[in-house]
């Protein structure tokens, strides 16, 4: 009998023992990659998103590796463990538009992630200095036209969304101007309020508070309707560019491989904390649209965008080495 006990014990102890049983995810802290500086708006969603994974039990830690238009983040995720406490939140530029961007990218957005959720989505703003000689998008164009090549155009990195706002918007409007690429939105926002650069299309999101403070001023959204937080900024549509609409959205992936319950579990956690009133509300004041998706329509998504951006990129021939 003793050792039907003994043995029943040792058994019961090497179950127990079993690798993912004894300590079910998570139980080690997560880690919340963001491809940008801190202050732009991979950066505001990556700091949510760890926020509410922190309110549901997790211990979440943001991480910012900015660089090469999000490139040494995503190159970094790809190469990390597939056991989900490594995870990012990118961009459009991050997740669809690199991809035709580079010539021989380091990294493979259906080869080497699962999506977890889009997360937000934004328009773009046409956003100048305060004491900048154009008061609405006509008169912007007016003196682009007057001054070829004075304007520099401001942008989170090369082949991001706002610098393919502005790539298109000359495109349409037979202006010219110098595209100044930075590390991230947030470090171009401040030399627009500096009056180091004159032009930038910036994500709504992350430029209202400035412009509401007369820090900077907007011309123009790349959204098809009016944005309720700015109802007199007009849309770059309407100001007489038919058919100009850009939206940036964030979305959150993890390494290829991630066991499926893990995925469920990190898009189930993010959703509940992204649709409660704290979060969905401060979202929805700075011009966010609060998505959540499925992983699967998201991965269906991250296809849509790469083969739409790829025609984008194409046509205004940006391109990175």
């Amino acid at each position: 009998m003793n050792q039907i006990i003994v043995a029943a014990i040792a058994a019961l102890f090497a179950f127990a023992a079993q690798p993912g049983l004894a300590q079910p995810y998570p139980n080690k802290p997560v880690k919340v990659l963001v491809p940008f500086v801190a202050g732009g708006t991979s950066d505001i969603v990556a700091r949510a998103v760890a926020q509410k994974l922190n309110d549901a039990g997790y211990t979440a830690l943001v991480e910012n590796r900015p660089g090469a238009n999000g490139s040494i983040a995503a190159e970094a995720l790809a190469k990390s463990p597939a056991d989900g406490y490594t995870i990012m939140v990118g961009s459009i530029g991050t997740f669809a538009i690199n991809m035709s961007l580079y010539k021989n990218p380091k990294y493979d957005v259906m080869r080497d992630f699962d999506a977890i959720t889009v997360a937000v989505s934004t328009p773009n703003v046409l956003i100048t200095p305060p004491n900048f000689p154009a008061n609405n998008l006509a008169e912007f164009i007016a003196y682009s036209k007057k001054n070829p090549g004075k304007i520099s155009y401001g942008s989170s990195g090369s082949g991001s969304s706002d610098h393919l706002s502005a790539e298109l918007f000359k495109q349409q409007t037979g202006t010219f101007g110098v595209h100044i690429p930075y590390r991230g939105g947030a470090a171009a926002q401040t030399d627009i309020m500096g009056g180091v650069i004159e032009a930038s299309f910036q994500n709504f999101g992350t430029v209202v508070p400035y412009i509401k403070a007369g820090k900077m001023k907007a011309l123009a959204v790349t959204s098809k309707a009016r944005m309720p937080q700015l109802p007199d900024v007009p849309t770059v549509i309407e100001s007489g560019l038919a058919g100009f609409e850009v939206t940036s959205w964030q979305a959150v992936a993890a390494p290829k491989g991630t066991p499926k319950e893990i995925i469920a579990k990190l898009q189930a956690d993010i959703a509940k904390g992204f649709r409660a009133p704290d979060i969905s509300k401060r979202f929805a004041d700075q011009g966010f649209e609060v998505v959540v998706n499925s992983p699967e329509q998201a991965g269906s998504f991250f296809k849509q965008e790469i083969e739409r951006w790829a025609k984008v990129v194409k046509a205004s021939g940006a391109s990175v080495d």
